[in-house]
């Protein structure tokens, strides 16, 4: 009897993904909104990204199991609208990794004194080859560092939970009354938050078909969510919205939220979860993304599953963020700001693409029957819709046209 993946499995891949993307810098895009309106903007989000994820796989039945955004694209809509996917896709896989290399290599270099270029090397060479070795190998280490996030989380944020304060939470000690205005500048952030897409084809092809993927699909996301809303009641019931000035001046690093939490919380041991959780939730997106650009830059330069051809699908997933880290290491949530921009193509607009010309084939018989996302023609053009917004939202703030928390 053929042994079936199991969804635990995979809905930890999806949110290892998830998790470590935008965990860390939600707290400081969402300052200015805190709490209810950054809770219903991530909420939102969730929605949006599962319904879009879920488009995505629509768009791939009836094509082969290793294929990806590259060939579906090239399909459906054309050589030009898959050359700018093609773009999008590596820019933000690139710079995630980027980030997280970056990230790891200076709490590792924290934590040894070994210096952050050789703990960059170090962390990228150990952990890339999980990548390099298979899908499952990276199910393994996803659920044990998922628990390691839960076990890690549970005990930082019961430290910190316990001591919520009511009144930080619901901002009652600021003066503040406009809250809505400062949720627009966070979509961008929350969208890269479940950023998952480049692992939509990883997933078809582990379970071999599409609905048990979307059940995984959901599964993470669901669990990254709960994470989130978690994190950030617990984080803006113990830190005053008027202290987070210092945090967004360093571009919201992870070290400068974590220096800040530790100047309210009194047991070391409750830091030293926090920082635990912080190097599981980077580690575990780092694989997790890896995986995602892995599969992709395969079937887009037609690399073998052979050793040979895995070796050359992690040289070019790997080593060019590599390289850019080890040349210039910059702010953990200016890159995935960034990457939250260019995000929105593949994750918002080119998925709903792909399922309307995936209907519009079926119903000129050309399709099969199979699984198809929930909604109809609005619930493509609703999708679409929010990630123009959400793109257009993040040029109006670099533009300094939107309002922007400051502390």
């Amino acid at each position: 009897m053929e042994h079936k993946p199991s969804l635990v499995g995979g809905a930890c891949i999806i949110a290892g993904v998830c998790v470590g993307a935008g965990m860390l810098g939600l707290p400081s895009a969402g300052a200015g909104a805190w709490s209810l309106w950054s809770m219903l903007a991530v909420a939102l989000t969730m929605v949006v990204m599962t319904i879009s994820g879920w488009m995505l796989l629509e768009s791939y039945k009836g094509y082969p199991l290793r294929v990806s955004f590259d060939t579906v694209t090239r399909d459906l809509l054309g050589d030009k609208v898959n050359a700018l996917n093609n773009l999008s896709v590596y820019f933000v896989g690139g710079i995630l990794l980027y980030a997280y290399i970056t990230s790891a290599g200076l709490i590792i270099d924290g934590m040894t004194g070994m210096g952050s270029h050789w703990s960059s090397v170090l962390f990228t060479l150990v952990f890339s080859v999980l990548v390099w070795h298979s899908t499952r190998a990276v199910d393994r280490i996803s659920v044990l560092l998922v628990i390691l996030m839960g076990l890690s989380f549970v005990f930082g944020i019961s430290g910190l939970s316990m001591n919520i304060r009511l009144d930080l939470l619901l901002d009652r000690v600021g003066s503040e009354t406009h809250y809505a205005q400062y949720a627009l500048v966070m979509l961008p952030v929350a969208l890269t938050s479940f950023g998952y897409h480049h692992s939509v084809s990883s997933m078809r092809a582990y379970y071999g078909e599409e609905r048990r993927a979307s059940r995984a699909i959901l599964g993470g996301t669901v669990i990254a969510l709960t994470f989130y809303l978690i994190w950030l009641a617990s984080v803006f019931g113990n830190l005053p919205r008027s202290e987070f000035g210092p945090v967004i001046a360093e571009g919201g690093n992870v070290d400068a939220l974590l220096k800040a939490l530790g100047s309210v919380i009194e047991s070391q041991a409750v830091a030293n979860a926090l920082n635990a959780f912080s190097m599981a939730a980077i580690l575990s997106s780092f694989i997790g993304v890896g995986l995602g650009v892995f599969d992709y830059l395969a079937d887009l330069f037609k690399f073998d599953n052979s050793r040979a051809g895995r070796a050359k699908s992690w040289g070019v997933t790997f080593l060019p963020p590599l390289v850019l880290s080890l040349l210039f290491p910059f702010g953990f949530l200016m890159a995935i700001g960034y990457a939250g921009a260019v995000a929105t193509l593949w994750t918002c607009i080119i998925p709903p693409l792909l399922a309307w010309k995936v209907r519009k084939a079926a119903r000129n018989g050309n399709q099969g029957e199979g699984f198809r996302a929930p909604g109809g023609i609005l619930m493509i053009v609703l999708v679409i819709l929010f990630g123009v917004l959400t793109a257009a939202f993040h040029l109006l703030n670099m533009a300094g046209l939107l309002p922007a928390y400051t502390g």
